[in-house]
């Protein structure tokens, strides 16, 4: 049963999950995707994409992923979390990310074992190797430096290795630290908090992509106004937000949203947050 129906919706429009079809470019996460991509295609080497929470740094390398899931030449590795126990684990996992199963006498032999991936690959097959690192904030100065060992090898024209770190800001005091790390990055693109006008295009988007197709804005300019001063711009916020807010008009069969609704919504959560926190304290 779909409960979007009275709406004439075929999905959920405010989904906080990392969904592609769901990824509204604005102007600046535009510009990242293109950057990125260019530095991918252009085998260039490390690329940070950096943004506080919610900013839609993981919806962004999803959307990034499937720009080439056409193209066989390009080989994408993800590790979503990087929280290991120690450097070694951090090996042991991306030859296992490689595809490689076989037991590893020392971290040397390791690394050489992925050296001997990347040039396979890269050179011999002509491929491109792409590592894709989500919460990139959680990785250590020890894992940054593998990296940037994996990092140096390259060809007289092109890097075997791209990689693309997804990171708080909390990343920047430990690469600072790190000068030749530092020397490897080649781009560094910061994902900002949407403005009033970007918030109400996405909120339009969205709505558009799961099959909204009535004449008039379900959202009024006073509500997308609240809605942008309430979450400050940040999307995974917005979507919460319009979440709510959609289940308000479904149960109420309103047939517009106002900042009066807006302001109930927003309401009404800060009563059952201040409930939930006296239930569990």
């Amino acid at each position: 049963m779909n409960i979007y129906t009275p709406l004439e919706l075929t999905k959920e429009p405010f989904s906080t999950s990392p969904d592609p079809a769901f990824f509204y470019h604005s102007p600046g996460h535009l510009s990242a995707k293109i950057r990125l991509e260019i530095n991918i295609r252009l085998r260039r080497g490390l690329t940070l994409l950096l943004g506080d929470i919610g900013t839609g740094k993981t919806t962004l390398w999803r959307s990034l992923v499937t720009s080439f899931h056409r193209e066989r030449d390009y080989i994408f590795h993800v590790i979503l979390d990087p929280q290991f126990a120690d450097d070694g684990e951090f090996i042991a996992y991306l030859a296992r990310l490689f595809n490689m199963s076989v037991p590893f006498a020392s971290l040397q032999e390791a690394k050489e074992a992925i050296v001997h991936y990347l040039y396979r690959k890269a050179v011999d097959e002509q491929k491109t190797v792409i590592l894709i690192i989500d919460e990139g904030q959680k990785l250590t100065a020890g894992q940054l430096e593998i990296l940037r060992v994996l990092l140096n090898y390259e060809t007289n024209e092109y890097k075997m290795l791209q990689v693309v770190i997804l990171s708080q800001l909390e990343i920047l005091p430990v690469v600072r630290k790190m000068p030749n790390f530092v020397d490897r990055i080649v781009d560094t693109c910061l994902l900002e908090p949407l403005n009033e006008f970007e918030t109400g295009a996405l909120i339009h988007f969205r709505l558009k992509q799961a099959g909204y197709q009535a004449s008039h804005e379900l959202f009024d300019r006073s509500a997308v106004r609240r809605i942008h001063r309430h979450t400050k711009g940040y999307p995974r916020q917005i979507a919460r937000v319009c979440h709510r807010v959609m289940e308000y008009v479904l149960t109420n069969r309103c047939e517009g949203v106002s900042s009066t609704l807006i302001n109930r919504i927003i309401d009404q959560d800060k009563i059952w947050g201040q409930h939930a926190i006296s239930r569990n304290f």
